[in-house]
């Protein structure tokens, strides 16, 4: 993470968690949670969206699962505001609609730091969220 040390997380890092091996990428996901990391409502939902997929778990093991990444996040909700940032950072910066709502999520919460293989690694937002791919 960079000066301010809050950092918030997108779902493609997340669910590498996931991974049966210990892969490079699990353990680089690992570490980061473990930085009580940031998270908004979207990312938790496409999260339990993906491991009901892969995973094909009874409902209330993808919830235990989903508990046990989660519990040392703070989890930032969306709101109205939220929406109407997003919409904003979607004009200029020509997001995916997704993308754009966790991105004012994390810039609504303070953070200087959003870790996704989404974007182009090392984009600056509005002068004061980096987004970094944690896998590069």
């Amino acid at each position: 993470m960079t000066k301010n040390n809050r950092g918030a997380v997108d779902t493609n890092v997340l669910v590498h968690l996931l991974d049966e091996e210990l892969t490079p990428e699990r353990r680089r996901a690992a570490q980061l949670l473990g930085t009580r990391l940031v998270v908004s409502q979207p990312v938790i939902s496409e999260f339990l969206n993906v491991t009901r997929r892969l995973l094909k778990l009874p409902k209330g093991e993808i919830l235990r699962r989903c508990n046990e990444v989660f519990a040392r996040c703070e989890i930032v909700p969306i709101s109205y505001q939220t929406l109407t940032f997003a919409a904003r950072l979607l004009a200029r910066y020509d997001f995916q609609l997704f993308d754009a709502i966790i991105v004012a999520a994390a810039l609504e919460a303070g953070c200087d730091t959003l870790y996704s293989a989404d974007f182009q690694h090392n984009q600056l937002v509005e002068g004061r969220l980096r987004l970094l791919n944690p896998f590069r």
